[in-house]
């Protein structure tokens, strides 16, 4: 029993949780400049726990995109697992945040949407979800009025507040477990500010939660 408890150590969630549970379209100014109508309810795909990649990595841009794009997103940490959690007990089950990246191949997205076929090659390959330490819960007082901020070569792309978000953290969370399990140590990922924009091998990423953190990724071709 106490050897499973050390292997989870909710700091380290990326080694062992099961599930990576992205929100598409949660912030209008970024449905609006996809020219995606703004969703009345959230928006959900999955990225395997494989997509993690950490700081001193490189971000891999798969042989198959020549549009491979940025997201910076606040991930959910869940610390306690459940099914329909009521909304106004959902921050009891998060542990903490992480600062994502959700990578995007947006031609592959563009193509998969056309054809009316789900976006896993969009969104779910290796390194398709960098991300930074975790962050303890009570390190973000109002996860919910947040300022996050991205910045290709020194130059900033994305810088947005999770205020503007169109679903709260708790309703997510409540949405969410009515139809997935929420586990401990799963990742929600709270959706993407506009400004997204492509990004090309050799470029530096450097991304941030305003007076919590920053870290930073190189992006490199993948080898084959």
């Amino acid at each position: 029993m106490t050897q499973t408890m050390a292997a989870r150590n909710i700091s380290q969630f990326w080694e062992w949780g099961r599930k990576i549970i992205c929100v598409g379209r949660n912030y209008a100014d970024h449905a609006k400049e996809l020219k995606n109508a703004i969703p009345t309810e959230p928006v959900l795909f999955l990225k395997p726990p494989s997509a993690y990649v950490r700081e001193g990595s490189p971000i891999l841009v798969p042989r198959y995109t020549s549009n491979l794009h940025h997201e910076v997103e606040l991930g959910v940490v869940i610390g306690k697992g459940g099914t329909s959690i009521a909304q106004s007990a959902a921050m009891e089950h998060v542990a903490g945040y992480a600062l994502c990246l959700d990578m995007t191949a947006r031609d592959i997205q563009d193509e998969c949407k056309s054809k009316g076929l789900p976006w896993t090659l969009a969104k779910a390959f290796n390194t398709s979800c960098p991300i930074s330490d975790f962050i303890p819960k009570e390190r973000i007082s109002d996860p919910g009025n947040v300022t996050l901020w991205l910045k290709v070569n020194d130059q900033l792309r994305q810088n947005g507040c999770t205020a503007d978000m169109i679903f709260s953290i708790p309703y997510l969370i409540s949405y969410i477990s009515d139809f997935i399990t929420l586990e401990e140590g799963d990742l929600i990922l709270t959706g993407t500010p506009k400004g997204v924009s492509a990004v090309q091998e050799h470029d530096e990423l450097q991304a941030g939660i305003q007076d919590v953190l920053t870290m930073s990724f190189r992006v490199d071709r993948e080898n084959h």
